[in-house]
């Protein structure tokens, strides 16, 4: 019985291996706009992002990019199944003994893991850029950056930009 609930553990945790993990994160540059906008430009161009849409009433830029699979995750999804069949098949083995190490056979299916993770992992992913006015004009204006990316997009824009995450 706990080897099937660890196979149902198992598939749900393959399963979201292709979630889509959006999230929003903002910023605060005390930059000028057009400074802080040329540097994300730069940034999202080295990353292979193009605009694909920009909105001047709410001064917010979307870009689209090509986001490819992970051949990593591929190939440890793929023997975390491998192990997943080789625990079944010894279960059912102990169970049905004239069948025996048969049951092993399962194991063949463990590619299917990898080959679901990379047919749905790779896709295209949209990043919005918002800038807006965080503080009123003074003489040191703030700017109030928001991204709407995915999470690891956002981990890694953190690590690059120079501006303080806003935490209120």
């Amino acid at each position: 019985m706990l080897t099937l609930l660890l196979m149902v553990g198992l598939f749900f945790f393959i399963r979201a291996s292709t979630k889509d993990r959006t999230e929003q994160m903002e910023f605060i540059a005390t930059e000028p706009e057009e400074s802080v906008f040329e540097r994300l430009q730069n940034y999202f161009e080295q990353r292979a992002y193009k605009i694909i849409d920009i909105d001047g009433v709410n001064n917010a830029v979307t870009y689209e990019g090509f986001v490819p699979p992970s051949g990593f995750m591929a190939v440890f999804l793929s023997l975390l199944a491998a192990l997943g069949f080789v625990c079944v098949g010894l279960v059912l083995a102990l169970i049905y003994p004239p069948i025996g190490f048969g049951f092993l056979g399962i194991c063949i299916l463990a590619p299917a893991a990898g080959f679901f993770y990379w047919r749905r992992a790779g896709r295209l992913e949209k990043v919005i850029l918002q800038i807006t006015k965080a503080t009123p004009v003074t003489e040191n204006p703030a700017q109030l950056i928001t991204v709407t990316a995915h999470r690891d997009e956002l981990i890694q824009l953190k690590q690059v930009v120079p501006y303080k995450l806003n935490e209120a």
